[in-house]
């Protein structure tokens, strides 16, 4: 009988932090296939009663090796033969597993999976399209630039910038920098910026929000927290996982303590960004407010804990929020491609290829 199965680790700089995901979701699910996804990108049938301390050394003892083959009815096979999965539960943060690229090879299988699909994936994971998509629609947010390599003319807004990685989360590889020329060294220094640097103004005396929201069996908002900074004026990877012994965000102000005007505007907000985003599932939002502004800053597709933890007002457990997310992703069809007007017609009237070349 199909069952979940639940993916977790992935070649990411997240790799840590999806391993803890993911045992907690194969512990609140019960019956599901546990698959390990190593840092080299390798396949593993482990099993789901492991801690975590299992996997410091990699792929743990008793594991049994799978494949994936991204064609239709096939997906992560052992020994020749198809799990019969009834829906992947995506438990990967950053990297492939959380950047549309899993997302792409589960649709090719054709199999259903848990949040948000693959082109809402890739937007979320880049900072740049994010932010263009959310002005675009007219949302409130940061001026963002691209840091192009060769390029050294200043942006239209004036420092002290932040400067992030175009693509990631986790606040991975993020500094703020006093001027331009500190944004350019940094972009030649840090390996983050190796795929690409973006900068917005560092907006000070502004404070983070941040909220999740679901959307199955109905959309909801959960509470809302205003996470303490990390001295140097940003929200660090530290702050959020590792001070915590993995367990998000253990320094905080939850619920956060906001006029109801402010939270009305936190939701509204968070109604237009899940439509525009195209957000499924259990996606955190980030906010940036100063003195009753707030600006939409970012989306983490897939948080960590799955952002179990913001779900106090209105009370909701781990079982209920990662049940749910199961239940929506069977509900809901395997995405379609479509051949539509490939009939053969360019085929038969093409000629030789070597009439082509010229």
């Amino acid at each position: 009988m199909a069952k979940p199965a639940v993916i977790f680790g992935g070649p990411s700089d997240e790799h840590d932090i999806s391993i803890l995901t993911g045992l907690q979701v194969t512990r609140a699910l019960g019956d599901v296939y546990s698959v390990y996804w190593s840092k080299t990108g390798n396949w593993h049938l482990v099993d789901s009663d492991l801690e975590a301390a299992s996997f410091v050394d990699g792929v743990p003892r008793g594991s049994k090796e799978l494949s994936f083959v991204a064609a239709p009815g096939e997906g992560l096979v052992l020994k020749k033969r198809p799990l019969d999965i009834s829906a992947v539960f995506v438990a990967c943060h950053g990297g492939p597993g959380e950047d549309g690229t899993l997302q792409g090879m589960l649709d090719v299988a054709g199999l259903r999976y848990t949040g948000t699909g693959q082109a809402a994936s890739a937007l979320g994971m880049d900072r740049l399209a994010f932010g263009a998509a959310m002005s675009a629609a007219g949302l409130p947010t940061l001026p963002r630039a691209l840091v192009a390599s060769g390029d050294e003319s200043p942006p239209v807004f004036a420092g002290p910038y932040i400067a992030k990685p175009r693509f990631g989360g986790s606040s991975i590889g993020i500094e703020i920098a006093e001027d331009w020329a500190t944004v350019l060294a940094l972009k030649k220094a840090s390996s983050y910026f190796d795929q690409g640097a973006v900068i917005e103004p560092f907006l000070g005396g502004s404070r983070d929000l941040q909220v999740a929201v679901r959307t199955y069996p109905f959309w909801q908002l959960s509470a809302i927290e205003a996470p303490s900074r990390a001295a140097e004026g940003i929200y660090s990877y530290d702050q959020k996982y590792l001070a915590w012994g993995g367990e998000v965000s253990g320094g905080r102000e939850l619920p956060a303590t906001l006029e109801p005007a402010l939270e009305d505007e936190l939701r509204r907000l968070s109604v237009r960004v899940t439509e525009v985003a195209g957000l499924r599932g259990i996606t955190r939002i980030d906010y940036l407010e100063r003195e009753g502004e707030v600006l939409v800053n970012e989306v983490n597709t897939i948080p960590g804990s799955m952002g179990a933890y913001l779900w106090i007002d209105p009370p909701v457990s781990r079982e209920i929020l990662f049940a749910d997310m199961v239940a929506e992703a069977v509900s809901g069809p395997v995405r379609v491609f479509s051949v539509a007007g490939s009939d053969g017609t360019a085929l038969r009237s093409a000629g030789t290829i070597a009439s082509k070349l010229g």
